[in-house]
């Protein structure tokens, strides 16, 4: 063999050592990318969680239909915040579901769609944080109200703990907010 031939395989070798490390972690790095797709049967999840919340939703709406005549104003009353409460954690599913699937799976191509919600255009993991703790915020404020409307039939012990529940809820999600306001500043300079 001669001197030229010689020298001239180490360099080769050394030349296609990074190129297979390079298609390894090319390889590596699209894996941990498709990994975001283990997240879509959990959306998919939720989405029949919230079909079950319609069908509880609609139960709830016939049984104050069948009983309207018969029902007190109070119960009455308890009836439709039930009825809120559903529809609240019902649309706080589909923002999960909606806003968690463009963030963190894969774009929803619904540019020219008539329906696309405003808010999807400026989702982001904070956003959903902040839409979720407000969304929890209102639920636990239907369920204060339930507990001050059906004073009578409460455990003062169980108010006073759904109050504290509330103002912890209440309290995150200000701090939420104010964090959030303080990293967008943060980015903006």
């Amino acid at each position: 063999m001669s001197e030229e031939h010689t020298t001239h395989f180490p360099a080769t070798r050394a030349k296609s050592a990074p190129m297979v490390a390079n298609r390894l972690e090319h390889v590596f790095e699209m894996a941990v990318f498709s990994s975001r797709w283990i997240q879509a049967p959990l959306y998919a999840g939720l989405i029949v969680a919230e079909l079950l919340y319609a069908y509880k939703f609609l139960a709830e709406l016939w049984e104050m239909v069948l009983h309207i005549h018969k029902m007190e104003e109070t119960v009455f009353m308890l009836g439709v915040l039930g009825l809120v409460d559903v529809t609240m954690v019902a649309n706080l599913l589909t923002m999960v579901v909606i806003g968690g699937y463009a963030t963190f799976v894969s774009k929803l191509d619904l540019e020219h769609h008539p329906d696309r919600p405003d808010w999807l255009t400026h989702v982001d993991p904070g956003t959903i944080k902040i839409k979720l703790a407000a969304s929890l915020v209102g639920i636990s404020s239907i369920h204060l109200l339930k507990a001050f409307v059906d004073v009578a039939n409460e455990n003062p012990e169980h108010i006073k703990w759904k109050i504290f529940i509330h103002m912890t809820f209440l309290g995150s999600a200000i701090l939420l907010a104010w964090t959030d306001k303080i990293m967008q500043k943060d980015k903006k300079h």
